[in-house]
């Protein structure tokens, strides 16, 4: 249960951090029109880790086929969203420009990468406590 309140947590400070340094980063290079999408997607990627997160840790309690399971369909899930989230923001929202494009991939490759060094540190944690 704590481990799974530090995931949540270091999750939503990764989003705070990146909202920060994004926006300090984006007022320097003189870029402030790109503020308010770097919030709406930064916040997305977080809620979209949190729900992974959620699935994740249900199936740390379960057998260990049923732990592998869940841990895949944490994934999918996740890689699921961020693609409806892509199709929304690319076509329906016309965020197109490669402005748009470095920004979203950017905090994709961001918040893939410390999803899957979580899972990966949390199931080998599990590993070495049988």
């Amino acid at each position: 249960m704590i481990s799974f309140l530090r995931n949540i947590l270091t999750t939503i400070a990764l989003g705070c951090g990146i909202i920060g340094i994004g926006s300090l980063a984006l007022l320097i290079f003189g870029a402030e029109k790109y503020l308010f999408d770097l919030l709406i997607l930064s916040s997305a990627f977080t809620i979209i880790i949190v729900i992974s997160f959620v699935i994740f840790h249900k199936g740390l309690s379960k057998a260990p086929q049923s732990s592998f399971l869940y841990s895949i369909i944490s994934i999918g899930v996740k890689f699921l969203l961020e693609m409806i989230l892509a199709i929304f923001w690319f076509i329906s929202a016309k965020k197109s420009s490669i402005e748009f494009v470095l920004i979203f991939f950017v905090l994709f490759l961001a918040f893939t990468l410390y999803l899957i060094s979580a899972i990966l540190k949390a199931l080998k944690k599990k590993s070495l406590q049988k």
